[in-house]
């Protein structure tokens, strides 16, 4: 499905998953904390902090380098495996929505323009968290192990995820909660709605901060581009 742009609505909007759909990143958290200490270790603040947005290959690089493992590819792997098979029983017992998050997709939906999920998680633990969030909720989903490793912050999911659908991403909204997340929407072209999460978002030329999705007026998505520009 795709359509140009009209006044009041940009070409597709475009989710992101963990901590903007879904509050999810707590549940990271206890997974990346679960591994850290079955090597032995600690995830130090600063460190999990980073990680947030990211995607799996850079994250487990930043947990073996935090307790003192090398990041061997051999490693990486060996830890990407653990933590997902640790993350498929947390999703198991179901995904809490972030505020609002169920009201905007439906209304993301009644806009008649196509609506995808862009995250950086990998696409078994997406299939999880969609049982969650709907599959007919989106027209079509890029995963983070679905890009040639070239994750956000690279502005490749974005890019994808706006051929598939036949849209200009300089046309899109992006949502996003993190500055992973943020910079890879807005490197891609689109304009952001931030929504804080886990981490704190400064104000920028091509975002628009909001505190929910409960405050982000669906309806009128079209006039943010005028107020961006």
């Amino acid at each position: 499905m795709t359509r140009d742009a009209g006044p009041n609505s940009p070409a597709a909007v475009l989710f992101d998953m963990d901590g903007t759909l879904v509050d999810s990143e707590k549940l990271w958290s206890i997974a990346l904390d679960d591994y850290a200490a079955h090597r032995g270790g600690a995830l130090t603040d600063a460190t999990r902090e980073a990680m947030v947005g990211s995607n799996m290959t850079r994250s487990m690089r930043m947990l073996l380098t935090d307790v003192g493992v090398a990041a061997t590819d051999a490693e990486i792997a060996a830890a990407a495996s653990w933590v997902a098979e640790r993350m498929a029983e947390l999703f198991a017992g179901g995904l809490p929505w972030r505020p609002g998050a169920q009201e905007a997709l439906r209304r993301a939906r009644a806009l008649g323009v196509p609506v995808a999920l862009v995250t950086s998680t990998i696409r078994s633990l997406t299939e999880m968290a969609l049982e969650t969030l709907g599959r007919d909720s989106f027209d079509l989903t890029v995963c983070g192990d679905e890009v040639d490793g070239r994750n956000k912050p690279d502005p490749e999911p974005y890019l994808k995820a706006a051929r598939l659908l036949g849209v200009d991403p300089a046309a899109c909204v992006a949502i996003e909660d993190s500055p992973t997340g943020v910079a890879s929407a807005e490197a891609a072209g689109c304009l952001v709605i931030a929504i804080p999460c886990e981490v704190p978002l400064a104000p920028g030329p091509h975002r628009v901060l909001r505190d929910s999705l409960a405050d982000v007026d669906f309806d009128a998505l079209g006039e943010l581009f005028t107020r961006a520009a």
